[in-house]
């Protein structure tokens, strides 16, 4: 996750909703506060989705350390991984 863009992201949204809220309710007050419970909620489901990737990682490196296969979610696919190819050989041409 690019953090620029997820703190922009969420401030749009938040702008989004306190322009809805402040239509729906017309009070600058209550769309306010509204918007900063919004916003802590925002974050609070930023910070779990994050606790959940680490542990998500953490458990997959566990099984790879003790010799386990690892499932991935695209287990279905039969493809195997295609190499990256970088041509970069000193003293020849790149083409």
């Amino acid at each position: 996750m690019f953090a620029p863009r997820v703190f922009i992201s969420m401030i749009g949204a938040l702008g989004v909703f306190a322009v809805a809220t402040f239509f729906l309710t017309g009070s600058a007050w209550t769309t306010a506060w509204q918007t900063l419970v919004c916003a802590v909620l925002v974050q609070a489901g930023y910070f779990i989705a994050v606790l959940v990737l680490v542990a998500r990682e953490g458990r997959s490196r566990r099984s790879v350390a003790q010799g386990q296969p690892v499932v991935s979610a695209s287990a279905g696919d039969d493809k195997e991984p295609k190499a990256l190819h970088v041509p970069n050989n000193p003293g020849h041409f790149n083409s």
